[in-house]
């Protein structure tokens, strides 16, 4: 099993990959300065192994080393993903 988060652009998502499957998905919008996440789901049987965690992990880390946006956290997973964890936190205040 190989699983890898990327950024596709052209869909305004991260993309949690496994074996060339798309099995999870952070949506975005882009506004100015802001990114903001919309939606996060993981295909149902792959829900409950921490994927959606790597997934939201990934992309607040692509976002902090390749931009100087602020993270606004419209999805309740996010949000609640980045209240967890106060090292992420100041992405929501850029």
């Amino acid at each position: 099993m190989s699983l890898e988060v990327r950024n596709d652009t052209d869909k305004n998502q991260y993309s949690l990959v496994e074996d060339g499957s798309v099995i999870g998905l952070a949506a975005y919008e882009v506004d100015g300065d802001e990114i903001r996440f919309v939606h996060t789901e993981v295909d149902p049987e792959h829900r409950g192994g921490g994927h959606a965690s790597m997934l939201v992990q990934h992309a607040l880390d692509d976002v902090r080393a390749n931009s100087d946006r602020r993270v606004v956290p419209q999805c309740s997973y996010v949000a609640a993903w980045v209240e967890r964890h106060p090292d992420y936190q100041e992405l929501t205040a850029r």
